[in-house]
């Protein structure tokens, strides 16, 4: 599937600020799943410099800085993949326990908080093989719980949302990865696009699981599905701040409003 996306985000100030540097993730993913036809991120004011590199989990990342000061910051990116995964299981498992140096260096994904609430929910899902623990978490998180939208902040706490028993995508994504984490799975919290038909275009957050023999595979349990060529991965991390599309502070006593505007198209 061909899916071009065009997300153009507007951050407004009642009064001049000073732009701290600015690090911007949404430039798509270019791996086994997905191949970047084109892409482009405008940035209004233009910044001083920018430098684009890879960081520690090996997304893309734009690094802007700026002089001057603004009362208005514009960000837009648009791109064109081709998404290629239409068998999310074209792998053969190659078993529960991760060998050296493989878990050692997996230890950021398998970091678990130890609370007794994530690890009491992972194990009513009675599932011992990882293969099938993965899919009925999915499926239970996707019909247990409420899904809801809040534009902006940072993810909510897995205890936060089992209590809730409701949570955005992102809410859900978070919860997804801590109950892998408490048994055993490495999992990473992914930002990017979903193509569905839907009225409301926002961007979409979801997990992935390394299983050994298929590597990194998403989940989605916001919609209780395993992810094939409807999502475009823009970056994935152990922590859902490090894959955030936009980071960075001002400089100044101004309120911001952030507007944005996302389209999708597929063919």
């Amino acid at each position: 599937m061909r899916i071009s996306v065009e997300h153009s985000t507007i951050y407004r100030y009642d009064a001049e600020v000073t732009q701290e540097p600015h690090t911007f993730r949404l430039t798509p993913r270019c791996d086994a799943s997905q191949r970047v036809l084109r892409h482009e991120l405008e940035i209004t004011p233009a910044p001083a410099g920018r430098s684009t590199s890879l960081d520690h989990d090996g997304n893309v990342v734009v690094e802007a800085w700026f002089l001057g000061p603004m009362t208005e910051l514009a960000v837009r990116s648009s791109f064109e993949v081709e998404t290629l995964r239409e068998n999310p299981f074209d792998f053969v498992f190659g078993g529960p326990v991760l060998p050296e140096p493989l878990r050692s260096a997996l230890a950021p994904y398998l970091t678990f908080d130890r609370c007794e609430r994530v690890r009491t929910f992972a194990g009513e899902i009675g599932r011992p093989d990882p293969l099938d623990f993965v899919a009925e978490l999915n499926r239970r998180i996707f019909e247990e719980f409420g899904h809801t939208v809040r534009d902006e902040g940072p993810a909510e706490s897995p205890e936060s949302t089992l209590a809730a028993r409701s949570g955005t995508c992102r809410d859900l994504a978070v919860l997804y990865c801590a109950a892998c984490r408490s048994v055993g799975i490495p999992a990473r919290f992914v930002s990017g696009y979903e193509a569905s038909e839907q009225e409301r275009r926002d961007m979409h957050a979801w997990a992935e699981v390394y299983l050994r023999g298929g590597g990194w595979r998403g989940y989605d349990p916001s919609q209780g599905l395993a992810v094939t060529t409807s999502h475009v991965a823009v970056a994935a991390a152990a922590d859902p701040r490090l894959a955030a599309p936009a980071s960075g502070t001002y400089r100044g006593a101004a309120r911001a409003r952030m507007n944005y505007r996302i389209e999708i198209e597929t063919r």
